[in-house]
């Protein structure tokens, strides 16, 4: 759940306030947004029991129409709407967290996560009124006690915004202290609002939990858990035409002479072996079906060298223990952890995940917890278990053999290659598609004209690419590609058959040719005038490709 406040008298940036709406519709449509403002002069609340405290939106699932309600808001026209509404009186931040507790205490369900955020441009909202300071200050520890994080949205302030005078005591402690003095710029945290990307939020909870079988009688419970996914676009919801209402699909078995409904006990499974129908129950099949228990069963260790990049089929997963289901578990992985760790080894294991599905060999490769500079986990201790392939899923194929490339070419790529290289950060790619996918939907729920525009990040930089790059690229293209080679000339046209045209005698002088072999540029010559070097100086070759031609030209002249 997340509530957001605003101070209605500097009221600022309701982009911000958007752009959490329709981050939570396509996120997690399950949360619920409440909007209050505070030092308005109407009041709307529940019971009205707050004065200068307007709830403009209930704690509810955000949708279509709230955004809307949020647009009206904008622009020269929104705030002539909201004066006249809501208008501008005395601010009081403690009836505002009152009425926002209250809020939070009329809700029916258990809520798993409460935020409050606090939009304001005031450091001392009451002006040294210590009645009012006083009263926010103890309802802001009250809502604290309840698990309600407390966040500050300051916006920009002439002279700075000061969280000291008055905020420090109302807010949850930051991870950063600095956060807690003289602001000169506003919060960064609204650069984040602002700058949202639409993306689905997977649910934090175990695939499953299953039981790691140690040997001898000692089993640990863990937790399996996918830290990577892909993400895809959410499934077509079928809708039934007069009501609209999502349609349920059901499936059932008629007999196909009489029309008779048939039960599950009247079905059968059958299989054809040596011209003969097998026919079999279908406890039989879930039988044949069935290799092993659910579980993870130790195998052995092997050396960490043993794991090769090109074992990778598919992505990992990660093992933790779970303590409430086996007493211990935490104790024995952390010291199996710690051990294989040291020596340096990974742990095989056969891993079958469901009943019906076939086992499967894993590697679980140690990670350690890291903490970054601020003693804040950044990776968590565990197992990644990596899937091994078995022997059918290795092929081995026939490499392409192609001309090699010179040293001078080599060192040349590598001077490309090390202008253009720079740090990858996964999350700096958005998957344009799907964002193109969440705009559209946006825009056909809130009635725009046309969808906003995104912004490729997988497309390359050519500009920029051709600053760091200079001059390399034609002096790369003048190593490896011939003088007359032009990749965006049309292909020469097809020879008519019966005028057939005698081609011209190709002659290169020996002076030429030595000078190439000295710079290394008789790549640069096409393959008649190599066949024709070598016939005018005698140079024998066992084939006719290119490469060949070259080195027998330069093994004669060197």
């Amino acid at each position: 759940t997340k509530m957001m406040m605003l101070n209605k008298k500097r009221e600022k940036n309701q982009q911000c306030v958007r752009n959490v709406y329709t981050s939570k519709i396509i996120s997690s449509d399950k949360d619920l947004v409440a909007l209050v403002f505070y030092g308005t002069e109407q009041s709307k609340n529940p019971r009205n029991s707050f004065k200068h405290v307007y709830v403009f939106h209930d704690l509810d699932s955000p949708g279509a129409q709230r955004v809307q309600d949020i647009d009206k808001l904008r622009g020269d026209k929104g705030a002539q709407q909201a004066a006249e509404t809501m208008g501008s009186g005395e601010t009081s931040l403690g009836d505002a967290l009152w009425c926002c507790s209250n809020l939070y205490s009329d809700i029916k369900l258990r809520l798993s996560h409460k935020r409050l955020m606090i939009f304001t441009c005031r450091d001392d909202p009451h002006g040294r009124d210590s009645a009012r300071d006083r009263q926010a200050r103890t309802k802001a520890a009250d809502l604290k006690e309840t698990g309600v994080v407390i966040d500050l949205m300051h916006l920009m302030k002439p002279g700075g915004f000061d969280v000291s005078l008055f905020f420090c005591d109302i807010v949850s402690p930051p991870e950063d202290e600095s956060e807690l003095g003289m602001q000169l710029e506003a919060c960064g945290k609204l650069e984040d609002l602002q700058k949202r990307v639409r993306a689905k939020e997977m649910k934090k909870r175990a695939q499953s939990r299953l039981t790691l079988s140690l040997g001898d009688g000692m089993n640990v419970a863990v937790g399996v858990y996918v830290l990577a996914r892909t993400a895809t676009k959410p499934p077509a919801v079928r809708l039934y035409r007069e009501t609209n209402e999502p349609v349920r699909t059901k499936t059932r078995l008629f007999h196909t002479q009489n029309g008779s409904l048939l039960l599950p006990s009247d079905t059968k499974r059958a299989q054809v072996y040596g011209n003969k129908q097998i026919v079999m129950e279908k406890d039989e099949v879930d039988e044949i079906k069935k290799f092993d228990d659910p579980g993870m069963v130790l195998i052995g260790f092997k050396p960490m060298d043993r794991l090769k990049r090109h074992h990778h089929i598919r992505p990992a997963l990660f093992i933790y223990p779970e303590e409430d289901q086996v007493t211990g578990s935490s104790c024995v992985l952390t010291a199996l952890l710690q051990r294989c760790s040291e020596r340096n080894v990974f742990a095989l294991c056969k891993y079958t995940p469901r009943r019906n599905t076939p086992p499967r060999f894993v590697a679980l490769v140690p990670q350690r917890e890291v903490l970054d500079n601020s003693q804040v986990q950044v990776a968590p201790a565990g197992f990644h278990a990596i899937f091994l392939p078995y022997a059918d899923d290795i092929r081995t194929l026939d490499a392409h053999v192609g001309p090699t490339a010179s040293d001078e070419q080599v060192d040349k790529m590598r001077e490309i290659v090390h202008k253009l290289r720079f740090k990858y950060r996964s999350d700096a790619f958005e998957n344009p598609v799907l964002q193109q996918h969440y705009r559209n939907l946006e825009a056909l729920a809130l009635d725009m004209m046309a969808p906003e525009a995104i912004e490729d990040f997988t497309m390359p930089k050519v500009q920029m690419m051709d600053e760091r790059l200079g001059p390399l690229v034609q002096e790369f293209k003048d190593l490896v590609y011939p003088a007359d080679y032009n990749p965006e000339s049309k292909p020469a046209a097809k020879r008519k058959p019966g005028g057939a045209e005698k081609k011209p005698k190709l002659e290169v002088s020996e002076e030429e040719l030595r000078a190439h072999v000295q710079k290394g540029t008789l790549g640069k010559l096409t393959v008649p005038v190599l066949k024709d070097a070598c016939k005018q100086f005698g140079v024998r070759t066992t084939g006719t490709k290119k490469q060949e031609l070259i080195d027998a030209l330069v093994a004669q002249l060197s």
